[in-house]
């Protein structure tokens, strides 16, 4: 138990830094519905659930030995968060609609592109698997046997999909939306220009982990 209470510890400190996932769940849910944003969190569980399990069978070392793969993994993912944060820049730099936000139309995109959005935006980010490889291996020995080693997974997976769920949550608010509707291009760009440098450093940096 006090193994999946430090496991558990870990991940929640590494939830809480803000990275992609976070801007995208807080972006979506203060701009555009708290059902998009819950619809996005569940993408982004199931990506976590990708790395993780890839972390678990191994990619991490298949990644090392083949540098390609890892380049190609991480510019394939840089190339996405960029093209995320220009569409972002672009709905800060248009002019109002009607009174409403430029890009308020987009809410007819439904809770299924924003789970495809939200899955795409966590597998974009290939240093993932370099994350649950390192703690992992930090805190699973060969002594755990396999059905500990998949409660570990399953543990990080649902604290992932509730720890965004609060986040939805939180930026949802009435107050928070009524916020966002005064300082929109502000939020918008800042939050363009943080995919776009997440997804600078995936391409130009040498090697992921």
């Amino acid at each position: 138990m006090s193994l999946f209470l430090t496991l558990a510890v870990v991940q929640l400190i590494a939830l809480m830094s803000p990275g992609p996932d976070f801007f995208y769940v807080s972006q979506t849910a203060v701009s555009h519905s708290r059902r998009e944003a819950l619809a996005g969190v569940v993408g982004i569980a199931l990506g976590v659930a990708v790395w993780a399990a890839l972390a678990l069978l191994g990619l991490q070392l298949l990644l090392h030995r083949l540098a390609w793969l890892e380049r190609l993994i991480a510019t394939c993912g840089g190339l996405y968060l960029c093209w995320m944060g220009v569409k972002m820049l672009r709905g800060a730099l248009a002019p109002p609609a009607g009174g409403a936000p430029a890009h308020a139309v987009r809410l007819a995109d439904g809770p299924w592109r924003a789970l495809r959005n939200g899955l795409l935006t966590n597998l974009a980010n290939p240093k993932a698997v370099v994350y649950f490889g390192s703690i992992f291996s930090a805190f699973v020995g060969d002594r755990l046997g396999a059905g500990a080693r998949w409660g570990l997974w399953a543990m990080v997976v649902v604290e992932t999909l509730l720890w965004f769920a609060l986040v939805a949550g939180v930026f949802a608010l009435p107050a928070m939306r009524r916020g966002y509707l005064r300082l929109r291009r502000w939020i918008d760009g800042c939050a363009g220009a943080v995919f776009m440098l997440f997804g600078l450093h995936l391409i130009f940096v040498r090697r992921v982990g």
